[in-house]
Formats: structure tokens, sequence, C-alpha cells
């Protein structure tokens, strides 16, 4: 009885290990081809998006002091995001070879967070880069004004800092702080103008807007 057991345990151990080795043979060769594949898409993405001038798009907004002190472009970022987003799949098909396993949940639910990265970075350079264009607009329109800058420069830092929340809102970024914090910026400012108009601050208020009054009167010939 002893031997029929002890035989029978061998045969199922060597049964295990024959259904397993040609499931890790495949499971690396999955890895080493997909690793190959996704750098090669990686880097063709990095070409194309140097082509279109992606990296000048970008530079053009606020986020090129972000990466002066990265020695990675815009470009670069996005390729190696792409890279790693095929790698994620490539590692998600060689672990679906063993079956269902909780690292392939795990992988799938990195990869479906993805398009939400993406489309994050997407909008914080298309945000930077209409805040470039207009603080650029105001500036060349309002240059020979004293206060012209400073207003360009405000309004382009305001559509950058609407483009940040919006991102953080794609992110799903603890949302209720990201949402309460943005109302409350906005209470600040409708509680500083409430407070300061009609709180007593209707005197000072009153002369101040006169003296800009009077300052664009002198200043509109620009």
């Amino acid at each position: 009885m002893v031997a029929v057991e002890w035989s029978q345990g061998i045969e199922d151990a060597w049964s295990d290990v024959a259904s397993f080795v040609p499931k890790l043979i495949g499971c690396l060769i999955i890895l080493i081809v997909g690793y190959f594949v996704a750098k090669l898409i990686a880097k063709a993405v990095d070409a194309l998006l140097e082509r279109v001038g992606f990296d000048a798009a970008v530079e053009r907004g606020g986020v090129k002091k972000a990466l002066d002190k990265s020695k990675f472009d815009a470009s670069d970022i996005v390729s190696k995001i792409v890279f790693y987003a095929l790698f994620l799949m490539v590692l998600t098909m060689a672990f679906g070879v063993f079956g269902d396993n909780p690292i392939s949940d795990m992988l799938e639910g990195v990869i479906a967070y993805l398009p939400k990265v993406i489309a994050a970075i997407l909008i914080i350079v298309i945000a930077s880069a209409i805040g470039a264009a207009v603080r650029e607009m105001l500036d060349a329109t309002l240059g020979g004004l004293s206060y012209g800058r400073a207003v360009a420069n405000g309004v382009g830092a305001a559509i950058l800092v609407v483009g940040v929340f919006m991102a953080l809102d794609q992110l799903e970024i603890a949302p209720s702080i990201v949402t309460g914090l943005f109302y409350a910026m906005l209470a600040i400012v409708v509680g500083v103008t409430v407070v300061a108009v009609g709180g007593g601050g209707i005197g000072p208020m009153r002369a101040r807007w006169e003296n800009a009054l009077t300052k664009y009167d002198e200043e509109k010939p620009k």
C-alpha cells in the first residue's frame, strides 16, 4: 500500500511539473517578445511626438519649469508611460497563461486606471498651452500698461490651476478633498470681495476704483 501511494505521488508530481514547465516557457517567451515590442512602440511614439512639436507645445506653458530639473522632456515621459502601459498588458498576458490568479487581477486593475493617467497628462498639457497662449496674447495687448504683465500672468496661472484641478479630478485622487479645496478657493475669493465691498470697505473700494478708472483713462491711449 505504501509503495502504491509513493508511486502515485511521484506520478502526480511529474504530471504537475510536466504541465507547469510549458506554461512557464510560454510566460517567458511572452515577456521577452512583449518587452522588445513595447520598447519599439515607445520609441516610435517618442519620435512621432518630437516630430509633431509636442515638446515645443509643452514648453510654451508652465510645465517647462517643472521639466527643467528633469533629464527627460515631455515626449520622453509620454513614451515611457506608453512603454509601461504596454508592458503591463504583456505581463497580464504572460501571467494569464497560468489561468486565474491574483496577480493578473491586480494588473488588470492597473491597466484600467491608465487611461485616466493619460487623460490627466493631456489636460495638464492643454491647459498649460492655453494658459501660455492667453498670457502671451494679454501681454502683447496690455504690455504698454503698468499692470498689463501682472494681469497676463494672473490669467495664465488661473487657467493652469483650473487644469490641475481637472487633472486631479480625472485621477480620482481624494475627490472629496480636491472638490472641497476648489470650492474653498472660490469661497475665499467671493468672501474677500463681499467683505471688502460690503463689510465696511465701500469707501476704500470706491477710492481704489476711482484711482483705477483714472489710471485707465490716463493709459487708455497706450
